[in-house]
C-alpha cells in the first residue's frame, strides 16, 4: 500500500481547527470540504486523462480531458458526506457511490447496510472517502467490497489516521495489486481503548451532522 501524507501548511491549518471541539457543526462541515479539496489535489495526481484537441482564439492545440469510464467517488455513509463535496469540486465529471458501514462501539465488528454501486466496476478508479481511518476494519471491507466488483484502481482519502489503521489496512490489503493507495492529512498518535483517534477530533459524523 501506498500512503501518501501531504506536507502543506494549509492542511495542518485547517486540521487543527477541525480538531478543536469549540468549532461548531457548520464550520467543521466547511473545513472539511475545504481540506478534502487539499487532499484530493493530491489523491488525483494519477488520474486517468486523454488526448483532447481544442482552438484557442489564437491557434489550435491539444490539451487532456478525463479518460472514459468516469472516475467514481465513494464516500462511506455517513461521515463519508461531509467530504464528497470537497471531492467532487476538483472532479465535477466523477461519478458518485455510497456505501453504508457501520461500526458496533461495543466489538468494533463493521456492518455493510447498504450500498449504491456499479455491479462491475472493471477499469474504473474509485476514490473512497472516510473522514477518519482508526481500527482500519470499515476500509478495509470497503475497499474489499470494491474490488469484489472489479475494481482494481483504488485510492483512499482519509482526514486523519491511527497508525493501528494504517497497519491494519496495509496487512489487509498485502496481496491486492495493483496496491491501493491512502491520502492522509495527518497520521496521529495511536488509538485509546473505545476505538478513537488520540488526539484526534472525536466522532466525525456527530461533529459533522450532530447525535441523531
Amino acid at each position: 500500500m501506498r500512503v501518501v501524507k501531504p506536507d502543506h501548511p494549509l492542511i495542518a491549518h485547517k486540521l487543527t481547527y477541525l480538531r478543536d471541539k469549540r468549532t461548531d457543526s457548520p464550520t467543521f462541515r466547511r473545513l472539511a470540504e475545504e481540506l478534502m479539496t487539499l487532499l484530493a489535489y493530491e489523491a488525483t495526481r494519477d488520474v486517468r486523462v486523454e488526448p483532447f484537441a481544442i482552438e484557442t482564439p489564437v491557434a489550435p492545440t491539444t490539451g487532456i480531458k478525463l479518460s472514459n469510464p468516469k472516475p467514481l467517488v465513494v464516500p462511506i455513509l455517513r461521515a463519508g458526506l461531509g467530504m464528497l463535496e470537497g471531492m467532487v469540486r476538483l472532479l465535477p465529471s466523477a461519478e458518485v457511490g455510497f456505501l453504508g458501514m457501520q461500526r458496533d462501539e461495543a466489538t468494533l465488528a463493521i456492518t455493510t447496510y447498504a450500498n449504491r454501486l456499479p455491479s462491475d466496476l472493471s477499469g474504473r478508479q474509485v476514490y473512497v472517502l472516510d473522514p477518519m481511518l482508526a481500527t482500519g476494519g470499515s476500509m478495509s471491507d470497503a475497499i474489499h467490497f470494491l474490488i469484489e466488483r472489479g475494481a482494481d484502481d483504488i485510492t483512499a482519502v482519509c482526514l486523519l489516521a491511527a497508525p493501528e489503521g494504517v497497519a491494519r489496512l496495509e496487512k489487509n490489503l498485502a496481496e491486492v495489486s495493483p496496491p491501493v493507495t491512502l491520502v492522509v492529512g495527518a497520521i496521529d498518535e495511536k488509538l485509546n481503548e473505545n476505538g478513537y483517534i488520540v488526539p484526534g477530533l472525536g466522532d466525525a459524523g456527530d461533529r459533522l451532522y450532530g447525535l441523531v
